[in-house]
């Protein structure tokens, strides 16, 4: 394969936009970023500026052609990768009418409860793949149609961010079918909107974009005030791609059966291929889209490394002085501590629910909790628990995959824990497998230029990605260990199952302590 021309993949995500410009060897030439806030105003809201993604995005390509310093007829095409799960109501000329609400917005949980409840919402998840839960864009739908009528009989179209993106490049409105896959709206046999959740959403076909294939490659029509600003010719090919999660399995090449995915940055995710749309008649993982044949199952955990982060702020201000000090990472002062602890933090379990959770308790009122603490406890035993009640949670997920798929035969690891040598071997130690670490960071990048690889007819496979990922790190349980963790893993499970009607009675009070 030649070393160029060359490939851009984009992953539009939460807080910030990625472009990396690769090599067809999946190389990394040089990438660019911008990063842009999230807007909580409340607890319940969390919103992002459109036109601050689309500029991040519009930035991000340029800041990756210019560092290489490549001609803008250099480059073969621009694949995207997108978070999941944001609405955006925009008019008919295509202006947002509000910010978009995204995954981490709450303000659908009641209408959450109605569906699951009154509204055959289990029976719509078994056809859509996507979890009954605020993060869903069918009940923030259903929050837009009920509660801001006016604002709805504006809308012309209700799109997810990386619509937006494409709507302002070419004036289309298109979603890929792995993003559609997400709204909790699209039947995964039919690959068509579906019936009965447009008319719980309240809307209608028209309402949305146009479904296409995640291999859908736009090759005309690009604005090319926005070209030029990308460094880009104006006939760039323009490949659709998918969602982040799918495309981050892609990129680490955990697309083969039983290779599990796991990732854990802010948040968290574990997922695996397989052949066909697979749903859970306990509604516990989704089932979203890669290609035509090939659907990714698992479940996404709202608290990962923000675990960590809350640790550092709230509970070490003496160590990060100490790393301040030693001009080191206060996370590496703080695993240095975690370290002098026994696996299992002498009997002290973390439930790590400080922001709610989806999977695999799809409960947006679930709190954190220490539980079994001591006099003999100290500081360090509770940075340890919270680092293993996160693997913890995660592995629950892992246990009703396995129920579909068997036990895996490897897991690849991805995100920012994958820094810390202890964190690594705790999941290895914990899932008791083998846990690999890729050397390909910006994995959902390096996915969404594969798929375009492929979208584009220059690979025949899209395991042809095996050849561009290596392995930095590969970590053995230890039986001991193992042994350990199998004896709290029960424990923890029954707690959070039945704290259920505390969680609801604690986050009530709570809600109505802030609107006080």
């Amino acid at each position: 394969m030649a070393a160029s021309p060359y490939m851009i993949g984009v992953d539009i995500g939460t807080t910030s936009t990625k472009a990396v410009l690769f090599k067809q060897d999946g190389s990394i030439v040089a990438q660019g970023g911008a990063d842009y806030p999230l807007h909580t105003p409340t607890p319940a809201i969390a919103e992002q500026d459109a036109e601050d993604i689309f500029q991040a995005v519009i930035s991000s390509v340029h800041q990756a052609t210019s560092k290489a310093g490549v001609q803008p007829e250099d480059i073969l095409f621009v694949s995207f990768s997108s978070a999941m799960h944001s609405i955006l109501p925009v008019d008919a000329q295509g202006k947002p009418l509000m910010r978009a609400m995204t995954w981490a917005d709450n303000r659908s949980a009641e209408w959450t409860e109605a569906l699951k409840s009154e509204m055959n919402g289990h029976e719509i998840y078994l056809r859509t793949g996507t979890p009954i839960h605020p993060m869903s864009p069918l009940t923030k739908m259903m929050w837009l149609t009920r509660e801001e009528p006016d604002l709805f009989r504006q809308t012309h179209k209700l799109i997810s961010m990386k619509e937006y993106v494409f709507y302002k490049l070419f004036s289309e409105f298109v979603i890929d079918h792995s993003m559609a896959s997400a709204t909790g709206l699209m039947n995964l046999e039919k690959l068509e909107w579906d019936t009965e959740a447009l008319h719980v959403a309240g809307i209608t076909p028209e309402h949305l974009s146009s479904l296409v294939p995640t291999t859908h490659v736009l090759k005309e029509g690009l604005n090319p005030e926005y070209a030029k600003a990308m460094g880009i010719a104006e006939t760039t090919p323009f490949v659709i791609g998918a969602s982040d999660g799918v495309l981050s399995n892609l990129g680490v090449n955990a697309i083969d059966p039983g290779v599990v995915a796991v990732t854990i940055g802010t948040s968290g995710a574990i997922r695996t291929v397989v052949d066909k749309p697979v749903t859970d008649l306990k509604g516990r993982f989704f089932c979203y889209a890669l290609t035509e044949d090939q659907w990714v199952i698992g479940g996404p955990v709202n608290n990962g490394g923000v675990i960590f982060r809350w640790i550092r702020d709230e509970f070490a201000a003496s160590e990060v002085e100490t790393a301040k000090r030693l001009g080191i990472d206060p996370y590496e002062v703080l695993t240095r501590v975690a370290e002098n602890v026994p696996p299992g933090s002498d009997g002290l379990l973390f439930h790590p629910y400080m922001t709610g959770e989806r999977a695999p308790l799809w409960n947006p009122n679930a709190r954190g909790s220490f539980f079994g603490l001591t006099l003999h406890h100290k500081k360090e035993h509770m940075i340890r628990a919270a680092l293993e009640g996160v693997l913890f949670n995660l592995y629950t997920v892992m246990l009703a995959i396995e129920e579909k798929i068997g036990r895996p035969k490897k897991i690849q690891a991805t995100g920012g824990f994958a820094r810390s040598e202890l964190w690594r071997q705790m999941m290895a130690d914990i899932f008791d497998q083998d846990v690999i670490i890729p050397e390909s960071i910006e994995s959902s990048c390096l996915g969404a230029a594969v798929l375009g690889l492929y979208a584009t007819g220059r690979i025949d496979s899209l395991s042809a990605v095996s050849g561009m990922i290596g392995s930095t790190h590969r970590h053995k349980p230890h039986p001991e260990r193992v042994r350990v963790y199998r004896e709290l893993l029960p424990i923890f499970i029954r707690i959070s199952r039945k704290f259920e009607e505390e969680y609801a009675d604690i986050a009530a009070f709570q809600n109505r302590m802030m609107q006080e």
